[in-house]
């Protein structure tokens, strides 16, 4: 993981990257969850508030077609509408899993499956621990979710799992609230064809590979366990 941390320092970010728009709302949730006074409620509150913008925001890089609707007044609407394809959400444990609500919240019928990777920490090299993902999931536009990517060592782990599921890796979107600029390089130059959308990306890590400014370890601060 040290190695993933230098890597890639003072390169522009990858054309792949999608970042919200930083607008005042925008600045002001992340003004309150990176502030290491908010209470756990509201902490959770304006996390679930930028969850959903997140996933609306991903949502519009999935293919559209043309077609024309008759609206109730018979007149006829030209609009977008989705391509048929599936889209299936995975979480990487425990704190990707604080996203699926946002996600099933937009996505009717979506499908969920489930990633645990865990750091060694004799080697500090990330491992998988478990592993659910839903059948036939080949052809899926995949919505893969952490809330906080630092090194990119467990985003990346779960990129090559679902590639060895035989997921085109075109059609995989790496979803984080937050990312450093490292993780961001590191799975970028990895899989140069998978799409990274976030909220927003801070410069650097520190020497524990926590995201600076960042917002501290958010399992811990979500799920009341710090």
């Amino acid at each position: 993981r040290a190695a993933l941390a230098s890597a890639h320092q003072g390169q522009p970010l990858p054309k792949t990257l999608s970042v919200l728009e930083n607008t005042p709302q925008v600045r002001g949730m992340h003004t309150i969850i990176r502030n290491k006074d908010t209470t756990r409620d509201e902490f959770i509150f304006y996390s679930k508030r930028l969850m959903r913008l997140l996933i609306e925001h991903a949502l519009s890089f999935l293919p559209l077609k043309s077609v024309t609707v008759e609206t109730p007044q018979g007149t006829t609407y030209e609009g977008k509408r989705f391509h048929r394809q599936r889209i299936t959400g995975v979480s990487i444990l425990r704190a990707g899993e604080t996203m699926e609500q946002a996600l099933t919240a937009v996505c009717k019928d979506i499908r969920l499956g489930k990633i645990l990777i865990q750091t060694n920490h004799d080697t500090g090299e990330p491992e998988l621990h478990y592993l659910r993902l839903p059948k036939e999931i080949s052809e899926d536009y995949v919505i893969l979710m952490d809330s906080t990517v630092s090194t990119g060592a467990a985003a990346m782990m779960a990129v090559r799992v679902l590639l060895d599921h035989d997921v085109q890796e075109d059609r995989i979107f790496l979803l984080s609230l937050l990312m450093a600029e490292m993780g961001v390089h590191s799975v970028a130059y990895a899989f140069p064809r998978v799409r990274i959308i976030t909220t927003a990306v801070d410069k650097r890590i520190n020497e524990e590979f926590h995201i600076i400014p960042g917002i501290g370890n958010f399992g811990d601060r979500y799920f009341g366990t710090d």
